[in-house]
């Protein structure tokens, strides 16, 4: 009788833990930067980081364990530089799961912005509105989410160096930073949106019986990302909020069909509100206001 042999199981964690160490040492050799906030920027809201004192521009490519991002409407460019006075490190286009990447792969750039010492994260991406009330060119500020997308990104072997396995996530989004997200508004006279997100995997657009469903669950808008780089912003302990461009708004009952070039057209018509929101967010959040404590992952 011949006994199989026994090989020990690989943590992929492990791997991710080193592939985040690789990837800030390269920047860190790169660059003399740390960021106090961290931006990411969705589907046509890229020109924001042009709008910064650029101290480096990094291309994805050339990161290690970067991925290159295969959407219309998304640069490709790690920007390091200042907003609003503030040292920030901003990402011109993202990564999507239904680009065939897996959940780790695109929230790695959460957990290597937070290692270089971010403390507060802004996300900004395009969604669709389900809440009859909005209109396009709102801008929703997301209070909640729902994960529709089939998967999670802390879904494997748990390696304490990322953080808690089990994040809690009643206060994924920092009501303190939604205060001041709220008061920039109102002297900016800048209307806003507040909402719950449902993520889904796409990347087909929603049916007419899907957008009904996803009402009826409580969401205001739907989109393609989001929920995942928030799950990995929770557990490495990221202060977050999120920011909706409303392109376009789904009512079941008379849906009307629109193309990815609409939506990155109305994405970029939102972006000086949107630019000027998160400037003015920026002035307005201190020192104090900061996390204090080391990132998950170091």
């Amino acid at each position: 009788m011949i006994l199989a042999q026994i090989i020990p199981r690989k943590n992929p964690m492990r791997g991710l833990y080193q592939s985040i160490q690789e990837a800030v040492e390269f920047l860190r050799r790169r660059i003399d930067f740390q960021p106090e906030a961290a931006i990411i920027l969705g589907t046509g809201l890229g020109g924001v980081a042009e709008r910064m004192e650029i101290v480096d521009r990094i291309p994805f490519h050339v990161i290690p364990h970067f991925l290159e991002s295969t959407v219309e409407g998304h640069k490709g460019d790690l920007v390091f530089g200042r907003l609003a006075n503030r040292p920030v490190v901003v990402m011109q286009g993202r990564f999507h799961y239904y680009e065939g990447y897996s959940m780790q792969q695109i929230t790695l750039p959460v957990r290597i912005m937070r290692s270089l010492g971010a403390d507060f994260l802004f996300v900004n991406s395009a969604a669709g509105g389900l809440n009859p009330h909005f209109a396009a060119g709102d801008i929703m500020v997301v209070t909640d989410h729902i994960n529709f997308m089939g998967g999670n990104p802390l879904r494997t072997v748990a390696d304490s160096r990322l953080g808690d396995r089990f994040p809690e996530m009643s206060a994924a989004y920092d009501k303190e930073m939604m205060r001041v997200v709220s008061d920039a508004a109102m002297d900016l006279k800048i209307p806003l949106r507040f909402g719950v997100y449902v993520a889904v995997t796409g990347p087909s657009l929603e049916t007419p019986a899907e957008t009904r469903m996803f009402r009826m669950l409580g969401a205001d808008a739907v989109g393609m990302s989001t929920v995942p780089e928030v799950i990995v912003a929770r557990q490495v302990g990221f202060r977050t909020a999120v920011f909706a461009a409303v392109t376009n708004v789904n009512l079941p009952d008379c849906m009307q069909p629109v193309s990815v070039q609409e939506v990155i057209a109305t994405a970029m018509t939102i972006e000086p509100k949107l630019l000027a929101l998160l400037e003015e967010t920026l002035r307005r959040l201190t020192i104090s206001d900061r996390v204090g404590n080391k990132p998950g992952a170091q």
